[in-house]
């Protein structure tokens, strides 16, 4: 049977892999006499003093490579799939699933449904544990992988069932006490759908993690994502202003309850929450130190403490980007965001002008007819929405957009427009803005024809 091989892409410069003349386009075939099922055997079975590679060159030689280095030293090698495995797809149904509520006609990755526990260590994904088996939770306690990233959504097993549309998801909860028992470390998360796992059924789910804590770190709260394409799938509705006013005030109150008891808060509300309930966000302490950023938990105030941050550096020692002392920044430009972190960007974008008189700001909140009004998120915006609604508005000299607006590392949006086209049609250069206040204010800096001489 032939060996599981695993294609190199690329050899650092310098590296043990290139001293032992290693290419791209090599396999790897095996790690002291082992086959690799993954990049975590990899990167476990390559820590040692000694360790003898099996090569395939890609005319069909094979190489027998005995390698002394430091313990613990990486060989320099890269592979064509960072995982060094398929990813595995997800065996769920969800109720509230977004891919499901995607437009049909988009690139294909869109609608790959990941639940792989490996991604849950490399890239914060979150997994549901249906797809988790008794030798994915061996290897998790074996090579320490932690934390791990769980969508419990509820703790009660009958209800998760229906929600996953999975028999065996109740029982899947079961792997959380062998995490536990081992000591792994993980996050967890609950998409609050209505009349399903909200009221006195959040209440139970919370209750039952805190068992879990301290090896359970934070648990997040999120409401469903809705789009308009749900014809034909679970009917649910969205949260209004009373009900994200009771799920606020009950996490505020658990949370409480766990900084006595534990000293963290564990349970938070995303930022949507607050904004539906109309008030203010929490203040930094409360977020444990930001564990659910990516949740959307906390970024909004992690964004304007970081802005006035910023902006009381800049305006007490009056120093411009370039470090010249001077009026500051002037000139025209516009931003684009979403209708959610719209208020708390005109808020800052007014405080930038309040400041330098020489500036001009324009903020303009994109509806997302793409997926439906629902969605306000700025990851979410495409760009053909940002070309319908700017296209007749004045935008001065340059328009600022958030980096989550794109694909991750390209510059396309969600529905393949690329960056450049988009500044053809709108007639003007767009600058991408980094995730922080302080981002914030220098490309505000950068984008301006400052005063400075």
């Amino acid at each position: 049977m032939r060996k599981k091989a695993h294609i190199v892409s690329r050899v650092i410069p310098g590296s043990i892999g290139e001293e032992l003349e290693i290419a791209p386009g090599d396999r790897l075939l095996s790690i002291d006499n082992t086959e690799i099922e993954d990049i975590f055997d990899y990167q476990f079975m390559i820590q040692d003093a000694y360790v003898e590679l099996l090569l395939e060159k890609p005319d069909g030689e094979q190489w027998l490579l005995e390698v002394e280095k430091e313990y613990e030293e990486d060989l320099g090698l890269e592979f064509e799939n960072g995982l060094m495995d398929e990813y595995r797809h997800c065996c769920n149904k969800c109720v509230f699933c977004f891919i499901d509520q995607m437009p049909p006609g988009m690139r294909e990755t869109l609608y790959f449904k990941d639940d792989d526990s490996r991604l849950s260590f490399l890239q914060g994904n979150y997994v549901t544990l249906t797809n988790m088996s008794e030798h994915d939770i061996d290897r998790i306690c074996r090579y320490r992988l932690s934390p791990i990233n769980i969508s419990f959504h509820t703790m009660n097993p009958e209800l998760r069932c229906k929600m996953l549309n999975n028999r065996f998801a109740g029982e899947a909860l079961r792997k959380v006490d062998r995490l536990m028992e081992a000591d792994i470390h993980m996050n967890g998360q609950i998409v609050l759908c209505k009349g399903l796992n909200d009221g006195d059924e959040l209440e139970y789910s919370i209750r039952e993690l805190t068992k879990y804590i301290p090896n359970l770190e934070s648990v997040s709260v999120v409401p469903v994502g809705l789009t308009k394409y749900r014809e034909g799938l679970y009917p649910l509705e969205p949260f209004g202003r009373e009900e994200a006013i009771r799920v606020i005030d009950f996490i505020e109150r658990v949370q409480r309850e766990c900084f006595a008891r534990h000293g963290i808060h564990f349970v938070h509300a995303s930022d949507e929450w607050y904004i539906l309930a109309g008030r203010d966000m929490p203040e930094a302490e409360r977020y444990d130190g930001y564990l659910q950023l990516e949740n959307g938990v906390g970024m909004l105030r992690l964004l304007t403490d970081e802005f006035e941050e910023e902006m009381e550096k800049r305006t007490k020692s009056n120093v411009s980007a370039n470090g010249c002392t001077d009026r500051g920044p002037e000139g025209e430009l516009a931003i684009a965001t979403g209708k959610l972190a719209y208020p708390y960007i005109q808020r800052m974008a007014k405080r930038m002008t309040k400041v330098w008189p020489g500036l001009h700001i324009r903020v303009y909140p994109i509806t997302n007819f793409f997926f439906g009004e629902m969605i306000t998120v700025s990851g979410l915006i495409t760009g053909q929405d940002l070309l319908a609604q700017l296209k007749d508005k004045p935008l001065g000299s340059r328009l600022l957009l958030p980096e989550n607006i794109l694909r991750s590392g390209e510059a396309v949006f969600l529905d393949d427009m690329r960056l450049p086209e988009l500044e053809k049609a709108l007639q003007v250069p767009i600058n991408i803005v980094k995730s922080s206040g302080k981002d914030f204010v220098d490309s505000v800096f950068a984008s301006c024809n400052s005063s400075c001489r």
